[in-house]
């Protein structure tokens, strides 16, 4: 668990960023078209990742992947992390990053924007092996064209003090409609996305907004989710994106009710706190990541190594592990430290993964399948962010 801190704790003064890189040459694809081989490695690749994504042993000298990485493909890493997906996106358009690891929230934006290119799955040799339930999703695929190797994932969790809170909660109408319960002692997510949380809230307890998917809001749906999180509102008594500061306020009484990762949960534990975390009624949002390419990338070949690379047992096994997630791999399961680990996590757990809502970039487009209506896009969400943090 400690090293799981220490990379949590990197989150706190990392950019908040997502950035996207560019096409390929150096043996790279076309836009338009797939690479149809790798060749030999351009000597380095720059990556973009969440920290703990990227580790060569700086952070701690007993973890280290990339070293291995460069020694078998001879491909320099220069690594640069980021603290949201907001800033990876604006980081990956400067054209500076070869791959970034884009978690759903992000890998649409990316898409649309023209700043990955679509991967030729069948040249990664570890695909076949990542879980079925991470591929060909809405995130990572497009009009029938996968843009990247799935990561790792996880479910965004309702954590409680177990001393402050009774009875235990089963839904998340604690932090919404019963909200007032715990007044000036609730906590969520700081992100546009947190939007969804209250649409799929919604889309359980009031079916006659006719939500389908809590990615895809049209005004009115938008309106309604909005209006909830405003009442929310005046109950939170902070927001976070950090989760060493979020598992301090659980452990200091400041906050007993909210949103958190399973990491946060294990470190909060860990340090002697009374929480208990759990999957709510309603199901819950989540997280996975994927590794992509730059759609001007110059270093395509050794892009298409460190997605392969990143997805084999070892490495995903070492990087879920010290970051705190699911591995994509199940051969990883396997080599982790501890071997209740991808138990604890529920890797492989196909049923609790279906309750999952993976983060999903919102766009006009309605991703629930909808012809007759226009969504609201993630700009729509992030100004209503604003507004209901006010």
């Amino acid at each position: 668990m400690k090293s799981s801190l220490k990379v949590i704790g990197t989150l706190a003064v990392a950019a908040l960023a997502l950035a996207a890189c560019g096409t390929s040459s150096g043996g790279g694809s076309a836009a338009g078209t797939l690479k149809e081989s790798i060749g030999a490695g351009e000597g380095q690749v720059s990556i973009l990742g969440w920290p703990g994504y990227v580790e060569d042993g700086s952070n701690d000298p007993k973890v280290d992947w990339v070293t291995p990485f460069t020694a078998e493909t001879g491909c320099k890493v220069n690594f640069k992390p980021f603290g949201t997906s907001d800033e990876a996106v604006t980081l990956m358009r400067t054209g500076q990053y070869d791959v970034i690891s884009a978690s759903g929230d992000a890998s649409l934006r990316l898409i649309a924007g023209g700043d990955v290119q679509p991967v030729n799955m069948s040249l990664l040799k570890n695909y076949p092996d990542v879980y079925p339930f991470l591929k060909d999703k809405a995130w990572n695929t497009v009009d029938g064209k996968n843009y990247g190797m799935p990561h790792g994932w996880g479910a965004n969790l309702l954590m409680y003090r177990t001393d402050k809170v009774t009875p235990a909660p089963t839904s998340w109408g604690s932090v919404f409609d019963g909200a007032s319960s715990f007044s000036g002692k609730v906590t969520a997510y700081d992100s546009p996305i947190y939007i969804a949380d209250a649409a799929l809230y919604l889309m359980k307890h009031k079916p006659e907004l006719n939500i389908k998917n809590p990615y895809a809001l049209d005004k009115d749906q938008l309106a309604a989710a909005v209006a909830l999180l405003k009442d929310q509102r005046k109950h939170v008594g902070e927001y976070w994106n950090d989760v060493v500061k979020e598992v301090q306020s659980f452990a200091s009484g400041t906050s007993v009710i909210g949103t958190t990762w399973q990491v946060g949960a294990n470190i909060a534990k860990a340090d002697g706190a009374k929480v208990e975390t759990l999957l709510p009624s309603e199901g819950a949002t989540g997280w996975s990541d994927t590794w992509m390419i730059g759609a001007k990338t110059k270093n395509s070949n050794c892009a298409y190594k460190w997605l392969d690379y990143i997805a084999s047992p070892k490495a995903n096994a070492a990087v879920a592990e010290y970051f705190g997630e699911s591995p994509a791999n199940p051969k990883a399961c396997a080599l982790t430290t501890d071997k209740n680990f991808c138990e604890t996590y529920h890797s492989g757990d196909a049923s609790y993964a279906s309750k999952i809502w993976y983060w999903t970039t919102p766009i006009a487009k309605c991703l629930d399948g909808r012809t007759d209506a226009t969504c609201t896009d993630y700009s729509e969400w992030t100004k209503a962010w604003t507004e209901i943090k006010g």
